[in-house]
């Protein structure tokens, strides 16, 4: 509904914002980048079907890159990448369409748990500098707590809001928060609910 691929029978979103203000992007578990070109023709792509010439590009593209510490590696192939560093790809490739929220579906759900605590981290010193809205989904309560300010966990059949969670810990946020009493307290709460979800 966020994204505009299926109707809200009941409700509404306010965006707080025109609709032609609002510039979304979005970022999948499986990276989805085209093997047959290199890293830097992979996040020009969205500019490149918006119609923006590669002269005009080159900038946003070196910058975006730079963001997500990918330089030097414009000229790798998919193929020639580990799983985080196809990740930051598809990241880039998000962020270069300078989007005010950013809609994130289980992005590190298939990397393993040192690169994905990483990836956590770079994400939310991005969100620190830049403060997109970013809807995050997971299934992992420990990545959940650590990137969130609120987290809303949804139960099935029907599709339901079971509780909406408010995260009040300081940003920026480190591996003392992901030890701390507080951390710890917040992950035991949404898994009290989770399991609520799943009865």
């Amino acid at each position: 509904m966020i994204a505009g691929l299926g109707h809200i029978n009941s409700g509404s979103i306010d965006w707080g914002i025109t609709q032609q203000a609002k510039k979304l992007a979005f970022v999948f578990q499986d990276a989805a980048l085209m093997p047959w070109t290199n890293v830097w023709e992979n996040v020009r792509l969205p500019l490149k079907l918006a119609g923006m010439s590669k002269k005009d590009s080159q900038k946003l593209v070196q910058q975006t890159l730079a963001l997500v510490g990918l330089e030097g590696f414009e000229e790798k192939y998919p193929r020639e990448l580990s799983g985080g560093m196809k990740m930051r790809v598809s990241i880039a490739r998000a962020l270069v369409t300078q989007p005010n929220v950013l809609l994130m579906d289980e992005p590190f759900g298939a990397l393993d748990e040192i690169t994905r605590s990483k990836l956590n981290s770079d994400l939310l010193d991005l969100w620190c500098q830049h403060h997109w809205t970013v809807v995050f989904i997971t299934h992992n309560i420990y990545e959940a707590v650590y990137l969130s300010n609120r987290v809303l966990v949804m139960g099935t059949s029907p599709g339901r809001i079971i509780a909406d969670i408010q995260i009040d810990a300081s940003y920026p946020r480190d591996d003392d928060f992901r030890t701390s009493l507080l951390y710890n307290q917040y992950c035991r709460d949404i898994s009290h609910h989770l399991a609520q979800a799943m009865r």
